[in-house]
């Protein structure tokens, strides 16, 4: 042991020293990051453009309400949540108008702080990007002072918006990536915050499979166990944390709110109050003689119930076409006691339930018999009033004339469980198929004339007619019958149906019915004054007034920095037309770069180009409203690419011309230029950026260096 201790105190020598690098240039740029990004940043203390619909988000979050928003999944949303709970905000606040001042107990400065965070964290990080794709330290410089300096990346940050954060996690996946670090959470995270994040995701996809198809060659490397972690890295971590974000949405959002709607009655019933309040413990398994509602999966965004009432249809048609004149069966959007049916076996007279009750299995025959008038629900080859390809549907009244009655309905469960095949309730979607025409019972949309009170109009028509989607039905209230007279079964359906006993779906039968909503279901579209065509983002057009202060003229504006925003575009032209020649070259056999550069030059074009595309081009085949500030995460790769592209020409090309001092000295006096023109646009635009200084009408008069922008001003 002796020994031991003696050699270990000659290799431990005092003082223990420790040796740390810091770069100077990237601390530096990241102080001037978080000063313009987090400076003032309760300013103006008002509801900015979209902080109005971001708002409304959050404050559903705060009251753990459960909303759907077709634009994106949840991480971005939770985000902006979690810096409104730092604040301790309560989410008591009215979000209805851009400009409305936020009260003294709303800590503002927290709404707006993580996306300032990370669109400050976005400056070093492509600083740290730009080595990473083995270019210099001057160049890196260069990335983040134009992305320092960019007037829009400002705005978008200084907001509770989510721009920014979408931003910082596509810079972090790509860096992650080149950096071989795990960069599965990055591209998840991406993914959660806005779907955007999925096209940089596939140009990761790309990039990784170049990687892999050179790495095939070596055989140095277990290229199977190599496919197989990016595999795992780019594909299953990324879906698994994607099912996460959710997984915490629905965690969160467990109370009924506005969007109920939008959601089947399966989910709704899990949900504390609203539907949950009446389905809650009702019977699970439909037996004859139950009571039940008949809710259409077709009825979206606005639920309606299969429904009768006390009037028949017209004799004869506008259009001169006849009816069956039975009694009017339609769909109808509201609850109402004459939603209710009674589910019969046709072989027996009792419109109770029985003890013990038979439940109903697919593929059964029933009937169904509305409550309030116990008329029997019949469909006969007779056309429909709005949809005269299909059949009528009607309750039927004996009329003392030739018409058998046809109200016999088999239950196909389209949604069974292959243990049970038993009807039950809100869990399965049935379809009632006409016994003797073999139609099927379908919403059809339309709604019907006065005669019909507007109500929407139900038909049957042959399976391979119809849309699968508007065939279905759910029970969603539902109780056994006991009365079987008329009198006290009218009283009976007028009750409520409360029973103190709960029963939840799964998180998976969630999750996929909220992925298929967001997918599927979209809110309309309107046209905004500030909406843009994908086009004009690249030479700036258009502008986007983000606040205007009540009284003075004192306003803050989305626009981007002109000087930068052409350099970009210059460089996007330049690599393009330099690539060009460089392929040509190289298929004509001449070699202008060694293999090493040019495997850095294609790199940076995967990257920059590749990444300017993707976040770029699908905007163009998208039909919804669009706005200038889509087009920033495309730019800022735009950013990435022109120091670096500046660098290879200066190294691989101006010095292969003329090696000679002055040529040098020119060229640095041209980017010292460039980077001052940079700063003073920058500067000129600050007051819109950040809404002070106030300016005179003259001032922002001229500042309108296009005629298509639109600066609002007071003449005092």
């Amino acid at each position: 042991y002796l020994g031991t201790y003696l050699r270990a105190s000659m290799m431990l020598q005092l003082p223990l020293v420790m040796t740390v690098q810091m770069d100077l240039v990237l601390l530096l740029v990241s102080v001037l990051a978080f000063w313009t990004r987090l400076s003032q940043l309760s300013y103006p203390n008002a509801v900015v453009f979209d902080e109005v619909y971001y708002g409304q988000f959050v404050s559903l979050y705060m009251k753990r309400v459960f909303f759907i928003d077709d634009s994106g999944p949840p991480l971005g949303h939770m985000i902006l949540a979690l810096g409104a709970y730092l604040g301790g905000f309560d989410g008591n606040f009215v979000w209805n108008r851009i400009g409305a001042e936020y009260p003294s107990s709303v800590n503002v400065w927290s709404l707006r702080l993580l996306p300032a965070l990370c669109g400050a964290l976005c400056v070093p990080l492509v600083y740290l990007l730009t080595l990473e794709l083995k270019f210099s330290h001057l160049s890196a410089l260069g990335a983040a002072l134009l992305l320092l300096l960019e007037n829009s990346l400002i705005v978008q940050s200084r907001f509770m918006l989510l721009e920014s954060v979408l931003i910082f996690f596509v810079l972090l996946a790509v860096f992650s990536y080149l950096r071989k670090l795990i960069f599965s959470a990055s591209c998840a995270a991406a993914i959660g915050v806005k779907y955007m994040g999925v096209f940089s995701h596939l140009l990761l996809l790309g990039v990784a499979s170049l990687h892999t198809w050179t790495m095939i060659g070596d055989r140095t490397l277990n290229v199977c166990l190599q496919c197989v972690c990016r595999v795992v890295c780019l594909l299953v971590v990324p879906v698994l944390l994607y099912v996460f974000w959710f997984y915490i949405h629905l965690s969160i959002l467990n109370r009924s709110g506005p969007h109920d709607q939008l959601m089947s009655s399966a989910f709704q019933a899990s949900l504390q109050g609203g539907l949950s309040r009446i389905t809650q413990g009702q019977p699970l398994e439909v037996a004859y003689g139950s009571q039940v509602t008949l809710r259409s999966s077709a009825s979206q965004p606005i639920p309606c119930w299969l429904h009768s009432h006390k009037a028949n249809y017209p004799i004869r048609y506008e259009n001169g076409r006849g009816s069956s004149h039975q009694q009017q069966v339609t769909c109808y959007p509201f609850k109402d006691v004459n939603n209710w049916w009674i589910i019969k076996d046709p072989s027996r007279q009792e419109l109770v339930v029985s003890s013990p009750p038979r439940p109903i299995r697919h593929g059964d025959v029933i009937q169904l018999v509305h409550g309030m008038t116990s008329r029997f629900l019949n469909s006969h080859d007779v056309a429909a009033p709005m949809s005269p390809h299909a059949q009528e549907i009607s309750g039927y009244i004996d009329f003392n004339v030739s018409m058998p009655a046809q109200n016999l309905w088999r239950v196909v469960i389209s949604n069974r469980d292959s243990e049970s095949e038993v009807w039950k309730t809100i869990l399965s979607e049935v379809r009632l198929v006409h016994v003797n025409t073999s139609a099927v019972l379908k919403l059809s949309g339309v709604s019907l004339p006065d005669w019909g009170f507007r109500q929407l109009e139900v038909v049957a028509e042959k399976l391979f007619k119809a849309h699968s989607s508007s065939l279905g039905w759910t029970v969603e209230e539902h109780r056994y019958g006991t009365s079987e007279e008329q009198k006290e079964r009218e009283a009976e359906l007028h009750s409520p149906t409360h029973i103190d006993v709960d029963r939840k779906i799964s998180f998976w039968a969630k999750f996929l019915e909220l992925q298929w909503k967001m997918l599927t279901v979209k809110q309309e579209d309107s046209e905004h004054k500030y909406s843009s065509a994908p086009l004009e983002w690249i030479t700036m057009e258009t502008n986007i007034a983000y606040w205007l202060h009540p009284t003075t003229n004192a306003q803050i504006h989305l626009i981007g920095n002109p000087v930068s925003w052409g350099v970009a575009n210059l460089c996007l032209m330049a690599y393009q037309l330099l690539a060009a020649v460089y392929l040509l070259r190289r298929r004509r056999g001449f070699k202008d770069l060694p293999d090493g550069v040019w495997s850095q030059f294609v790199c940076l074009g995967c990257v920059c180009v590749g990444g300017w595309l993707v976040n770029f081009v699908p905007f163009l085949l998208m039909e919804k409203t669009l706005f200038l500030y889509h087009y920033l995460p495309a730019q800022c790769y735009l950013y990435l690419l022109s120091p670096a592209l500046l660098e290879h020409a200066h190294t691989h090309l101006f010095i292969s011309v003329s090696s000679s001092a002055t040529h040098r000295r020119a060229l640095c006096m041209c980017l010292s230029a460039g980077l001052l023109s940079v700063f003073l646009s920058y500067r000129n635009f600050c007051p819109l950026t950040y809404g002070s200084p106030e300016l005179s009408a003259n001032q922002l008069q001229a500042l309108k260096w296009r005629d298509t922008w639109d600066i609002l001003y007071r003449r005092h």
